[in-house]
């Protein structure tokens, strides 16, 4: 459950909407000053801060504003010019503000996305090119979301789905994206809602439209093209493990055998010069 008041701090509920964390603030304290994850992570706390403190001030703009707004309504404005200065004035700078957010916005949901593409994948090794061409299955199309299918977020994706009850969530406030498990929860293996978004959109997953957006979210299923690419990425992961253990222990060409299989083989077949 997101402890953040999407209506009070905006930035903060953002970051624990999509990260799963519940304190946004400390999010860099996990690493060092110089690595990449902690000026990563640093920058998101920033521009949610920044945020944070524009959806406050458009707030109390916006309160500001009514009482000049009132007397319009009333209908108590004489139609000169410069009756109308303080509304327009009011207008003016809620529309700046509101502006200023929206680019605040935009900064921190790419600094979460920046933060996320340095995260390590957990317990996998990079594969060699050979076999991350068979896991993505030939998902190489330049687009820009094609981090969102790499190594094996598609798979772990696809598999979500398949075992039911995965739902797809967005903002209709804010736009950010989420997922959550058949208990109402956030996916703990870390399958990303821009995988998912990426899948639907190659036509591998379905959404259910008939339910909300954001509550309860889309339920996703597998559609036979996506069924489909499940089958042959599992099939592929055998074949890529036992292609990478055959290549750790085939010798290389002119390499030299081993030794003491050498030297027993020469004993074997020198003849003996025993007088």
């Amino acid at each position: 459950m997101n402890p953040h008041d999407a209506t009070k701090q905006p930035g903060a509920h953002l970051v624990a909407e999509m990260l799963g964390v519940e304190d946004p603030w400390t999010l860099n304290i996990a690493y060092r000053p110089g690595d990449p994850l902690y000026r990563a992570s640093t920058l998101v706390i920033g521009t949610a801060h920044e945020l944070d403190e524009l959806h406050g001030r458009v707030t109390r703009a916006t309160q500001a504003a009514l009482g000049v707004l009132e007397p319009v309504g009333r209908g108590e404005f004489n139609g000169s010019p410069s009756s109308y200065t303080p509304l327009r004035s009011a207008v003016e700078q809620i529309g700046r503000l509101v502006s200023a957010q929206n680019a605040a916005y935009e900064r921190l949901t790419q600094s979460i996305f920046a933060y996320r593409r340095l995260l390590p994948e957990p317990d996998a090794a990079p594969p060699a090119d050979a076999a991350a061409h068979d896991l993505n299955n030939g998902q190489v199309s330049g687009r820009d979301d094609d981090w969102a299918v790499s190594a094996d977020l598609r798979l772990r994706a696809l598999e979500a789905v398949e075992a039911g009850g995965l739902r797809f969530h967005q903002s209709g406030v804010y736009g950010y994206i989420s997922l959550s498990d058949a208990r109402g929860e956030r996916p703990a293996d870390r399958v990303w809602p821009e995988t998912v978004q990426r899948l639907v959109a190659d036509g591998l997953m379905d959404r259910d439209t008939s339910e909300g957006l954001y509550r309860p979210g889309q339920l996703l299923s597998l559609t036979p093209k996506g069924e489909a690419a499940l089958r042959d990425a599992r099939t592929a992961t055998p074949r890529v493990s036992a292609a990478l253990n055959r290549s750790s222990t085939t010798a290389l060409p002119g390499a030299a055998a081993d030794p003491s299989a050498v030297r027993a083989t020469d004993a074997a077949t020198k003849p003996s010069h025993s007088r």
